[in-house]
């Protein structure tokens, strides 16, 4: 089985670059979601998270609340290196025992959806690592068009993160996400069969 990890920052169109992937027949892991499953009530990220956070992060019904962990988080980095250390082994467990799943099952092509795969230090797990980038300009749009937020926002939320050239320095493939979505549909398209199927 062919194990992609794919990133790229915030904007870039990575969720547009694995619905290209699904419809060539690859099955589609998002890491996010796993994040969430990763600190669910009865879990061990949930009892680390919430005695390094503290109970007041639990919500009415017993779940860890993001928008009161959130502002902890990202007002402090020492707190957001810490919560990265308690969830980024649990999150890397849950994608091997998926992978391992899905291999059992014979799946060809399995793609992993991750903003943070390269900081997490995942690259290991993964055969190729493809990076999807975008113009600058259309990302600070989309986020504005997308996440409502202003331009600064944006620009802040852009800065905070790896650049685009620090990915592309540990990515075996770059696609490009410049024009329209059919564009990089052909785009991945054309990468799958130079890389893949052909």
């Amino acid at each position: 089985m062919l194990k992609i990890g794919l990133t790229g920052g915030i904007g870039t169109g990575k969720s547009s670059v694995t619905e290209a992937f699904q419809s060539l027949g690859a099955t589609v892991i998002n890491a996010d979601l796993l994040g969430h499953e990763a600190y669910l009530p009865g879990t061990v990220g949930f009892d680390e998270v919430v005695a390094e956070f503290g109970s007041e992060i639990v919500s009415s019904v017993g779940e860890i609340d993001r928008t009161k962990l959130g502002p902890i988080v990202f007002s402090d980095s020492s707190k957001m290196d810490r919560l990265n250390e308690i969830m980024h082994p649990l999150i890397r467990d849950l994608i091997e025992k998926r992978l391992g799943t899905l291999e059992s099952a014979h799946t060809k092509v399995a793609v992993v959806e991750a903003a943070i795969l390269i900081e997490a230090g995942w690259k290991s797990v993964f055969d190729e690592i493809w990076v999807v980038v975008a113009d600058r300009e259309e990302v600070i749009n989309r986020l504005g068009d997308r996440n409502g937020l202003s331009r600064d926002e944006a620009v802040k939320r852009i800065d905070s993160q790896m650049s685009d050239n620090e990915r592309i320095e540990h990515g075996d493939v770059v696609v490009e996400n410049t024009g329209s979505v059919e564009n990089l549909q052909a785009r991945v398209r054309s990468l799958w069969v130079k890389r893949i199927s052909g």
